[in-house]
């Protein structure tokens, strides 16, 4: 019978994950926080959940607006171009992806004003990075690595933006070399020594990463810079195309992955119902998928007020803002009796629970349930 005889056992991406120590057994060698699981810190890099919805039209203005989980559209100054974001089906042949997030340009801004920009952009919780040590000597290095396709080729920038205390960034160039041809870019990190460079350990924003897709002069008129530095907005856009510039133009992400270390391993995909409950901290839709659909029994506290105990499925990062669709498009029904209410609202919000408000027109002391239709959402948003 043949021997196997090695002294350490890597991953693709050249990262060691065991090493012999030297008496017969292996210690766990990969960088800090770099597991073989959750090595990710992006969540639904894939872009493979979209509980708002598949499509959203009109973005312009200064708006911001998340789509597809934890993935956000967001604009500065008052530009005039306007965009359609999409959830899509385009993705790299062979790759495992099944979804992407499409951007379409809708109505073109050849001339951006100093102040305009925008780009697409996900938010990382502070507490989530302290394996990271930023602030300190021992900080890490990280690398970020996406897929993108664009019809627009030329030069972008990916900036990284830190908030807490000293607001400190670091932005990077890539270029989309091939017109509308998917391409695999990585973009490496430094770590950030520097004490004002640390990220508060809360729920709070600690990372924000955007990829520009415009940038006026405010922010492109500096130089690109090489290392962590103390926020200077025109050095986040530097030499940034303006992807507004023709209504022909698309632009498509998927496969995100920001890890510890100076290489990019493959994309780590989790189970469907594991990316589920991560985005639920963040946002949870509720809705039912037929007429009648139960969303929770109320009792009449009042002839006119129901009140509804409300526990999410996972903790939310906060307590979130609650809205809904057209309260007439509710039913209540019990005590032999049927109706819709004339308004829907929340009070005691915390990170676990809440209590949904119904108006309408009751028996008090008896209890009733809440059922809605295809048409009909309950919204929870705890997003950074």
């Amino acid at each position: 019978m043949g021997t196997l005889k090695v002294d350490t056992i890597q991953d693709s991406g050249g990262n060691t994950i065991l090493s012999s120590d030297g008496s017969g057994g292996f210690t766990n060698s990969l960088p800090a926080g770099k597991t073989s699981s959750y090595r990710n810190l992006i969540i639904n890099g894939d872009m493979s959940l979209a509980q708002r919805g598949t499509s959203v039209s009109g973005l312009t203005n200064g708006s911001s607006q998340y789509l597809i989980d934890r993935f956000r559209w967001s604009e500065g100054g008052a530009p005039s171009a306007a965009f359609t974001m999409s959830q899509d089906t385009d993705v790299p042949t062979g790759q495992g992806f099944v979804k992407s997030l499409k951007l379409d340009c809708t109505t073109a801004q050849g001339s951006l004003a100093a102040g305009d920009r925008f780009g697409l952009d996900t938010k990382l919780e502070g507490q989530n990075l302290q394996f990271l040590k930023f602030g300190t000597a021992n900080s890490e290095s990280l690398t970020l690595s996406f897929w993108v396709k664009s019809n627009k080729t030329g030069t972008y920038n990916i900036w990284i933006y830190k908030e807490d205390g000293t607001a400190r960034s670091f932005a990077s160039n890539y270029t989309i070399s091939s017109a509308s041809t998917w391409e695999k870019k990585t973009i490496n990190i430094p770590a950030d020594t520097a004490a004002s460079g640390a990220i508060d350990n809360d729920n709070g924003e600690g990372f924000r990463i955007t990829w520009m897709l415009a940038a006026g002069s405010n922010f492109n008129s500096g130089t690109t810079p090489t290392s962590w530095e103390n926020y200077t907005a025109a050095n986040i856009g530097v030499n940034n195309v303006n992807f507004a510039d023709d209504v022909a133009n698309d632009f498509w992400l998927t496969g995100v992955q920001l890890e510890v270390g100076t290489t990019a391993s493959d994309f780590e995909f989790l189970p469907y119902d594991v990316n589920l409950q991560r985005c639920m901290r963040y946002y949870f839709n509720h809705y039912t998928p037929d007429d009648n659909g139960l969303y929770g029994i109320f009792t009449a506290h009042t002839s006119s007020a129901g009140r509804m105990p409300y526990r999410f499925v996972v903790p939310m990062r906060d307590a979130p803002t609650v809205s809904s669709s057209t309260a007439s498009g509710f039913t209540w029904l019990g005590n032999n009796t049927s109706g819709n209410p004339s308004a829907i609202g929340s009070e005691s919000l915390n990170k676990y629970s809440c209590t949904v408000n119904i108006t309408g027109s009751f028996t008090q002391g008896y209890s009733y349930w809440l059922a809605g239709s295809t048409s009909t959402q309950l919204n929870f948003d705890a997003e950074l």
